[in-house]
């Protein structure tokens, strides 16, 4: 087996599973009272004595009690240490503040009112960015121009095996989705003049959520020049681009897209910006978010570190908040070939904003955000053939579904007419290119999310998360899994036909999705 593909934070994330309950049970205030629901939905406050921002400062999560705000002990607090506040998500008890003490959270932590409390980052520029699994190939203009369609198929959808596979070209017959239906890539960015995605873009839904604070700016949203910033668009164009006659067909194309972009120029995704991106979803009508990626800069946060557990609570508590509005959050299983289900991980990229060394940690007492939060719902990949993909994360009570995610032609090359193993998606500046990873199996599931929601309208988050399940196709185990032929076993499958490792409770249908 070679070793494994290069990791985006934008293609992981990882496990949920049944040990996550035991986990979280150690987080203050996860759920909801009662109060929280009742009061104002977010407030921003600024503190007007506050110090002013420099080159060394970082961001942090404040966490309070839900539903009442910070207190003025606590604002006050905030400022004598030196902290400006950017906003405050009240109904989460989630405060954002900058600041260029770095003994601030230590600080903070210790007035009573404050629950935890933590540095999103480790630098205040980034340091690097990271690459995509497999390499983004664009398709010519020569291959869109030449593209063959039977009648009723956009050109490129014969390109598209992934539709078929989880049925969607027989679901199409039978509705697009409804335009009622809005799902938000929480990502990059998305190019909402893209022809394929114009037709479906939900502009009120779409916002800038970098620096935590909601951007209402017309076109904030749109991707930046970064490497990896037609991420967001791909994603989009797999969960909804339009059946018009032009480019590629989305899973559910008759729905509507939204984008909430919430990676940096240097390719960082921070727990300020997620909070926000959830918040927004919730209190803007979102049926679906899809996030294919992990929060920066810790791959697992673990509860015994007094400044990642403040993230842990900070989005489990928008997660939630999300879900509890009606939102359904899908999210990628991750593309390092592990198995979610071990005893121990060696966890060598974090912090990917400071200094990285390996870490051997607790996959049961430390997070990855948000997908190995209790509610969302977390996808593995398959290829051309139907099996777990090569670099697909994998594990049983993690897994929940799987979805096409695509592979290498040498492991899983697709049926003819389609020519390439990965997943066609949109792309800035209106073209497409096909890409691999869990952050396209994620966008499917999604997609199929839109299209239960589009038959039942008024099915609630856990209702459109029961039909998602009970319709998938359950798969069983591939054993033994040899992907590469060489004669060694590169994963072992655990659990039944209904529910196990590779597949979860199976690959998702479609058809099923708006026929049942």
């Amino acid at each position: 087996m070679t070793a494994p593909h290069t990791r985006s934070h934008r293609l992981v994330a990882l496990p949920l599973g049944m040990a996550m309950a035991t986990a979280l049970a150690f987080l203050p205030n996860v759920t909801a009272s009662a109060a929280e629901v009742a009061t104002t939905a977010t407030t921003a406050t600024t503190a007007t004595t506050a110090t002013t921002a420099d080159a060394t400062s970082l961001s942090y999560i404040v966490n309070v009690a839900t539903g009442q705000g910070a207190s003025t002990r606590v604002k006050k607090a905030i400022v004598d240490a030196g902290g400006t506040i950017v906003i405050s998500y009240d109904r989460i008890g989630v405060i954002v503040v900058h600041s260029s003490n770095p003994d601030f959270a230590r600080t903070i932590r210790k007035v009573p009112g404050v629950q935890s409390a933590g540095a999103t980052r480790n630098a205040p520029l980034a340091a690097q960015s990271t690459t995509e699994v497999g390499a983004t190939r664009m398709l010519s203009a020569k291959e869109v121009a030449s593209a063959q369609s039977a009648e009723g198929q956009d050109p490129l959808e014969p390109s598209q095996w992934d539709l078929p596979a989880i049925k969607a070209d027989k679901a199409h017959e039978k509705t697009l989705g409804s335009r009622d239906v809005t799902v938000a890539v929480i990502d990059t960015g998305v190019d909402d003049t893209h022809p394929d995605l114009a037709p479906n873009f939900d502009r009120e839904a779409s916002v800038n959520c970098v620096s935590g604070k909601p951007n209402t700016a017309d076109g904030a949203w749109r991707p930046s020049a970064s490497e990896n910033a037609a991420h967001g668009t791909h994603v989009a164009g797999v969960i909804a681009a339009a059946k018009n006659g032009i480019g590629m067909t989305g899973v559910a194309p008759g729905v509507r897209v939204a984008g909430i972009k919430v990676s940096t120029p240097e390719d960082y995704i921070y727990t300020e910006a997620v909070v926000c991106g959830f918040v927004w979803a919730a209190e803007h009508h979102v049926d679906v978010t899809n996030n294919s990626y992990y929060t920066d800069p810790w791959n697992f946060n673990c509860l015994d570190d007094p400044d990642q557990r403040a993230l842990v609570d900070a989005v489990a508590r928008a997660s939630r908040y999300a879900e509890r509005k009606g939102t359904v959050n899908v999210a990628a299983a991750g593309n390092e070939r592990r198995d979610l289900d071990a005893d121990s991980i060696t966890d060598p990229a974090s912090p990917n904003d400071g200094t990285q060394g390996d870490r051997v940690i607790d996959p049961h007492k430390c997070l990855v955000l948000p997908p190995q939060l209790p509610g969302v719902v977390t996808v593995a990949a398959t290829g051309a053939k139907g099996i777990k993909s090569s670099f697909s994360n994998y594990g049983l009570n993690v897994i929940d579904v799987a979805a096409p995610g695509g592979d290498s032609l040498l492991y899983q090359p697709p049926a003819a007419p389609a020519g390439d193993g990965g997943i066609l998606g949109t792309m800035p500046g209106g073209t497409w290119a096909y890409k691999s990873g869990t952050s396209m199996a994620s966008p499917h599931v999604a997609g199929v999310a839109a299209l239960i929601k589009s038959t039942h309208p008024h099915a609630t988050a856990g209702q459109v998360k029961a039909l998602l399940y009970s319709g998938a196709d359950a798969t069983p185990c591939t054993n033994p899994y040899d992907i590469d032929s060489d004669g060694k076993i590169d994963a072992v499958c655990k659990g039944s036909k209904n529910h196990n490792g590779f597949y979860g409770r199976g690959i998702v249908n479609a058809l099923n999705a708006v026929t049942k």
